[in-house]
């Protein structure tokens, strides 16, 4: 992989790329007193509707605003094209894991991946083998993140399947632009996404209990406090659907009720934002006040479907993330369309040697981490920041892997400076019911920092639209 950054508007000669030249030309007209003025506007409306997101542990001002930049990413058909087929084998590969290993474990018995791996793992639900699920679908709602890196190649890299967030932010960034600049919709044809939250509720009912022709579908949160609680409201006033806390739904008769001003309302489908620990207390952590006591009998006889699916994390978990490629070709007879990052397992012995003794090349990450905590970025990192690392490796290499330090693809942002190259990546929502669908975008973050490769929000990142171009 090219150490050069490949830049998504500009050619290795300088020359605009074909698909952002009706764009760049715009911005080459557009005063920059009318970006300043327009950013501005977009903070004041981004406010106004309340899209903050909750940083946890920080004293001063836990609610902040994720960044939004005016530059959009902008792809074109033929490479969404691409991306999108990827997408979709790779979930549905996911998907035939996790029903296989909650079944038969074929997978493990043909020694495709190690059983310990998956058995062992702190995210597989031993409560969940021999449950059917609607359809064999467990990740309904899949976030998948890709890079592009080297020459312009997509990786991905990592899936995001136990309560996957960000898609209101999508959802939002392209309605600031349609607002902020309608003419450039005028001049560009870009794919929409504003069908999503249809698209995810057909989805949902799609997946209800056998027998049921007009399922109630509710969002479950964890409540005001928790981090996304923007994106659960949203999505639940989009959809049409009550926005629940665990204290709004009971068990009875291994079914799942609402309570209403009209009595209770069986629930078909419960889309959970809440991890598995805190679904139900009488089978996981009995101090959860989040969950629904009884929640797993009522799952266990089918009564009610919980999207995504109790036990989906061992998916997503990063030691099992290097053995996707080979579910492609387990599950579906097919070469993967989309790569993974090459990626060093470091409980072998062998990728822990070369890990020790490369880690300042590298990125060494916990398996069960995520939002960007718990990381090494090596060429970043001090000496005695290294060795500390080294420690903690050592003392538990299984709880890591380690990949390259990639020169992830800079897209033009604007900055302090005016606008300058920042490092993006991309997490489309890949949808799984009767078909797998997707909306042609998804959330393009960018590491705001000059030089920084960290994206995600929690860590300073900010976001941008996300344009496919129809043609």
């Amino acid at each position: 992989m090219s150490a050069t950054p490949y830049d998504e508007m500009h050619a290795g000669d300088g020359q605009v790329r074909e698909h952002y030249k009706t764009f760049a030309s715009w911005l080459s007209r557009i005063p920059s007193e009318r970006v300043a003025r327009k950013r501005a506007e977009a903070d004041t409306l981004f406010h106004r509707v309340g899209i903050t997101f909750a940083v946890y542990g920080e004293e001063a001002g836990t609610e902040r605003l994720i960044p939004f930049d005016i530059v959009p990413r902008i792809i074109p058909a033929g490479e969404w094209k691409h991306l999108a087929a990827g997408l979709k084998q790779r979930v549905r590969a996911l998907n035939a894991f996790i029903n296989d290993i909650y079944h038969s474990q074929e997978i493990l018995q043909a020694g495709r991946i190690p059983a310990e791996q998956v058995l062992c793992n702190g995210q597989y639900r031993p409560e969940m083998q021999g449950i059917d699920v609607p359809g064999s679908i467990y990740a309904h709602i899949a976030g998948v993140d890709v890079v592009r890196a080297g020459a312009g190649e997509f990786y991905v890299l990592e899936d995001n399947l136990r309560v996957p967030s960000g898609v209101s932010y999508m959802l939002e960034d392209r309605r600031m632009m349609m607002r902020l600049f309608p003419e450039l919709f005028a001049l560009h044809s870009v794919a929409p996404v504003e069908h999503y939250p249809d698209l995810l509720l057909e989805n949902l009912r799609s997946v209800a209990p056998t027998g049921v022709n007009d399922p109630t579908v509710v969002l479950l949160t964890p409540g005001a406090y928790n981090s996304a609680y923007f994106e659960h409201a949203f999505l639940a006033q989009q959809m049409g659907v009550e926005l629940v806390e665990g204290q709004d739904l009971f068990v009875d008769d291994e079914f799942v009720y609402m309570r209403t001003t009209q009595g209770p309302q069986r629930v078909d489908v419960i889309y959970r934002r809440i991890d598995d620990d805190f679904l139900d207390p009488l089978v996981f952590r009995p101090d959860s006040m989040l969950g629904i006591p009884g929640l797993l009998a009522a799952y266990r006889a089918g009564h009610v479907t919980v999207a995504n699916a109790i036990g989906t994390g061992v998916a997503d978990d990063k030691s099992i993330y290097p053995y996707v490629p080979e579910m492609v070709r387990f599950y579906l007879g097919e070469e993967p369309l989309l790569s993974n990052v090459p990626t060093y397992v470091l409980r072998r012995k062998q990728d822990l040697a070369y890990t020790l003794a490369h880690l300042g090349e590298l990125v060494v990450k916990e398996v069960h981490g995520a939002g960007g905590y718990g990381m090494l970025i090596g060429p970043a990192a001090s000496r005695a920041e290294l060795d500390a690392f080294r420690q903690r490796i050592l003392r538990s290499p299984e709880r890591y892997i380690a990949q390259p330090t990639l020169a992830l693809s800079a897209c033009p942002t604007f900055v302090e400076s005016g606008i300058a190259p920042r490092h993006i990546d991309l997490r489309p929502f890949v949808l799984s019911g009767r078909e797998v669908t997707l909306v042609p975008g998804g959330l393009t973050r960018v590491a705001l920092r000059e030089g920084s490769l960290v994206v995600n929000s929690s860590q300073g990142g900010g976001t941008k639209d996300t344009w496919v171009l129809e043609r």
